[in-house]
């Protein structure tokens, strides 16, 4: 069986019971960084498994050797850093090497960046598009937002530090006058969010020292006159 595990972005308090239960019983753990995921197991009071580092650049490989474990019958736990592997994160591909060697898959819910921001922003729920990172070409940005420029879904996507400024400057180029919402360190001591228009928020950001982990969000094109995105949210 492949477990598919969720993991804490930052509390440790959010990792499931049910997570406990597997990463201390599978014989095997593909992760990220092994030296992250082992603090985590630490902390939980988990003995060492073997660990096989499974992350953007040796997945080929690393994706072969646990497929081979798998067909042999071993149970394997596949996480990342935080959150959801195959979020933004090239578990997807060991997912659909096991599903086409028609091996047992099962996911083991919890916490997701994208989820948690697109909740907390206030901004509509019932339709919404995740695009992962942007590009960091000045041309592919702005391809990035205009393909979303009609679309009337909420657009969620997770971005650098280095690079929020811009990127909120390239939305408010594309996408015009929309309400959206920067989240910062989501989960953890430092969490916090800023909200306002696509323009106010890149010149907040300009001029700013930023750290940590963000995740953005931006309302959808909005309705005719008369008609808002929120009428889709009601029952």
């Amino acid at each position: 069986m492949l477990y598919i595990v969720a993991t804490p972005l930052g509390n440790l308090g959010d990792i499931s019971r049910r997570a406990i239960d597997v990463l201390s019983a599978v014989p095997v753990i593909a992760c990220e960084d092994t030296r992250r995921t082992w603090a985590l197991l630490s902390s939980l009071g988990i003995p060492r498994p073997q660990m096989i580092s499974y992350r953007e650049g040796v997945e080929e490989r690393a994706g072969a050797r646990l497929l081979g474990l798998l067909s042999d019958g071993t149970d394997v736990a596949l996480c990342t850093d935080g959150g959801y592997p195959g979020i933004s994160d090239p578990g997807f591909r060991l997912v659909r090497s096991a599903a086409d060697a028609d091996i047992g898959i099962t996911v083991v819910p919890g916490p997701c960046a994208a989820e948690i921001a697109l909740v907390m922003s206030g901004l509509p729920t019932s339709s919404w598009t995740f695009k992962g990172f942007p590009p960091r070409k000045p041309s592919a940005l702005r391809r990035y937002f205009s393909d979303e420029a009609d679309s009337p879904h909420t657009l969620v996507g997770y971005e650098s530090p280095f690079r929020i400024a811009a990127t909120l400057k390239a939305a408010a180029e594309c996408l015009g006058e929309r309400r959206a919402v920067v989240c910062f360190e989501l989960t953890k001591i430092h969490e916090h969010v800023e909200r306002g228009t696509l323009e106010e928020l890149s010149a907040r950001m300009s001029d700013r020292k930023i750290k940590g982990e963000i995740t953005f969000v931006i309302e959808g094109k909005r309705r005719a006159k008369g008609k808002s995105n929120e009428e889709n949210d009601e029952d």
